[in-house]
């Protein structure tokens, strides 16, 4: 029961003034020219291309020939404060990556450290996720760090549950303002049929047959013939 309403509160907001699913077989619903979705825009994604730590998200931080300074994954305090050897506390959160490395070197040299060069990298982020729900193991939001894929983040869920349909995997996204869906079969995908579809930030993952024929009622009974994805474009 609670599952279900956590499905049915994400897909409410996806379709927050769209008026509901689209109408399949009405002009300008699947998108009969897109084999794929397309990628989103960096405003779609809120700043992916320019990412800034936020709390609790996790850094790594290499000194170059100071292994004792280095740190495979250090956290942000829920205050927004890193808290480093010998640099004490920072506050970095809103600052990118660049600029917590010049920071650090900063407090480092003020601390005797003669030219640190220092590296940070995320490690996980709390910001920047996929959702996925549905028939998954484990729904929740994952991380993306560095790209994943649609099987990947499946994976990363834990799998489909028992009674779950491969044939019935909808993304939902948003790409320059134009809320999509499209259906993916995972069976296809594993066997090479199309390419597994990369995963963006702000992305939703439903892995449910009736939110499948919602938004593919009138196509879906011809999706197991097709060699691509379908798409759709929300009103």
């Amino acid at each position: 029961m609670r599952r279900a309403v956590m499905l049915a509160a994400f897909l409410a907001a996806f379709l927050a003034g769209c008026g509901g699913g689209p109408k399949f077989g009405s002009a300008g619903s699947v998108a009969q020219t897109l084999t794929e979705l397309p990628e989103p825009t960096a405003a779609d994604t809120m700043g992916v291309r320019t990412y800034r730590v936020a709390p609790l998200d996790k850094l790594r931080v290499d000194v170059y020939d100071l292994p004792a300074l280095s740190l495979e994954s250090v956290q942000v305090g829920a205050d927004g404060i890193l808290k480093y050897p010998v640099a004490g506390e920072v506050a970095v959160v809103g600052l990118t990556p660049a600029e917590v490395e010049g920071l650090l070197q900063q407090r480092l040299r003020q601390n005797y450290i003669r030219d640190p060069q220092v590296t940070v990298n995320l490690v996980q982020t709390t910001t920047q996720v996929v959702t996925v729900d549905g028939q998954v193991r484990e729904p929740g939001q994952y991380p993306v760090i560095g790209g994943t894929t649609l099987i990947e983040t499946i994976a990363k869920a834990k799998g489909l549950t028992e009674t779950a349909k491969p044939s019935s995997v909808v993304v939902l996204r948003t790409v320059n303002g134009q809320k999509m869906a499209a259906l993916y079969n995972l069976t296809a995908i594993r066997r090479g049929v199309y390419a597994d579809p990369a995963l963006y930030p702000n992305d939703i993952v439903v892995v449910d047959e009736n939110v499948a024929q919602r938004y593919f009622r009138d196509a879906i009974t011809i999706f197991s013939t097709l060699s691509y994805p379908l798409v759709a474009l929300l009103p």
